[in-house]
């Protein structure tokens, strides 16, 4: 049988005796409780550490209990309020309600009254978090798919995968840009049991953020840490608690963030830009880079106790063009993922040509091409004059036959403003038929100089 839930429990009450009782008598329940005596220590106990449920008087020293529920309400993942005042109002009560209280309750009280509550607002928390859990499934499950080889060396880098995902040790992925680098992060997350305990995967882009952007991304703000900054802002060291921290190209990182990053690992704690508490880290740390880290440490632009920090285990991805033996598979998964039940075929020239391909651009490019095919292929076959490459590159498909050739960006740029156009610019739903993350997209349509229709 399993062990029945301790419920962790935070008890502010300034008036000792009651808070001694309090504390007795949920514990004698077989909860987790802890007591505190005034408003701001109820602050900085929430700060520390997560409550489920949190009993919080409305009249106490330094701050009341209405403006403690004002403080955590925003978190990510804040506990259940039960406000308790000796001289409540109808007034009172609205305003604890309307401010995200689970309940409000009048003294005096029946303790059996004040157990059922907590228990009930733990449900409560536990319903939140199983839809929470229930979305990132649905989430993996319409996102980028399982990664398909026949290529030895890919197929050992799936089998080190599955070994280390399960540990918390950080993970350097490294790789030509589109050889799926996010799609193996998103891999060790769904693999790890900080994903099979409900923990969320959260990705930072940081080639796409300036620096001062990138460490309040990173480790959240104050209200007022900037001009202009009129609340809190959670950071991605935060919302990853108790799951996985994507950094896609770490090595963009600015060297001062860099040791502000390393400080955080190091010693398990950060503050938030404009902030004085400390915030734990409990996220495991994903990286991935297309750069040379190793020759950037030794260029002095990438800090090397960062890297050996992060370097704990090291995954390198074959280019496209070392797999031919997986173009094929590829091609024939793209052409059923865009071409739906009834995918068209290949003639025997065009899969030669797209075996004989060096595909620079990897399996995004690949992926592109497959699903440009799809749009212009006639009578349900793709021909090798529907394929945008050559010998030397990607070719012009102008209808000119003037034998022009663009440069991958060239196609990459086309490629993108033609999904969107296709999805009416819904960026989230281009973000899905390109196979990119949102952020991705976005620094995209920034690099393109992409403006949309009115």
């Amino acid at each position: 049988m399993r062990e029945p839930v301790r419920i962790k429990v935070l008890i502010a009450e300034d008036e000792e005796m009651l808070g001694n009782v309090l504390e007795q008598f949920l514990t004698s329940r077989g909860h987790d409780v802890t007591v505190v005596r005034d408003g701001r220590a109820a602050l900085e106990a929430l700060r520390r550490e997560p409550f489920d449920v949190a009993l919080l008087d409305i009249v106490m020293p330094e701050l009341d209990g209405l403006e403690v529920l004002r403080h955590v309400i925003d978190d990510p993942a804040p506990p259940q309020v039960i406000i308790i005042t000796g001289n409540g109002t109808i007034e009172t009560a609205i305003t604890a309600i309307r401010l995200g209280a689970y309940d409000y309750l009048s003294k005096p009280y029946r303790m059996a009254e004040i157990d059922v509550l907590v228990r009930r607002a733990w449900e409560k928390r536990q319903l939140a978090r199983q839809n929470a859990l229930l979305q990132t499934r649905l989430e993996r499950a319409n996102g980028a798919p399982e990664v398909l080889t026949r290529y030895g060396p890919m197929q050992a880098v799936l089998a080190l995968v599955e070994r280390v995902a399960k540990s918390d040790s950080p993970v350097l992925i490294s790789g030509e840009p589109g050889t799926g680098k996010e799609i193996i992060a998103r891999l060790l997350h769904r693999l790890s049991g900080r994903s099979e305990a409900g923990g969320g995967m959260v990705e930072v882009d940081c080639a796409a953020l300036g620096d001062t952007q990138v460490e309040s991304e990173l480790f959240g703000h104050e209200k007022g840490a900037f001009p202009g900054v009129l609340k809190r802002k959670t950071g991605a060291l935060e919302l990853a608690s108790g799951g996985t921290l994507f950094l896609d190209e770490i090595g963009a990182l600015d060297i001062r963030v860099q040791g502000k990053l390393l400080r955080a690992l190091e010693t398990g704690s950060y503050v938030r830009v404009g902030g004085t508490h400390k915030q734990a880290v409990d996220a495991r740390v994903v990286a991935a880079t297309k750069a040379d880290l190793a020759g950037a440490v030794a260029g002095r632009s990438f800090r090397s106790d960062l890297y050996y920090r992060i370097n704990t285990i090291s995954i390198s991805l074959p280019p496209l063009r070392e797999r031919v033996v997986d173009v094929p598979l590829l091609t024939e998964h793209f052409l059923r993922h865009f071409g739906g039940s009834t995918p068209p075929t290949l003639t025997a020239d065009a899969a030669a040509a797209l075996e004989g391909y060096g595909w620079p651009g990897n399996v995004r490019e690949l992926r592109n091409v497959i699903e440009r095919a799809v749009l212009l292929a006639s009578a349900g076959v793709i021909t090798r004059t529907d394929l945008p490459i050559n010998g030397n590159g990607l070719a012009s498909s102008n209808g000119e036959g003037d034998g022009q050739t663009l440069t991958l960006a060239d196609l990459e740029r086309r490629h993108i403003e033609a999904v969107l156009l296709r999805a009416s610019w819904h960026q989230g739903r281009a973000a899905s038929q390109l196979g990119i993350s949102s952020k991705t997209l976005y620094r995209k349509i920034r690099e393109y100089g992409f403006v949309r229709p009115r």
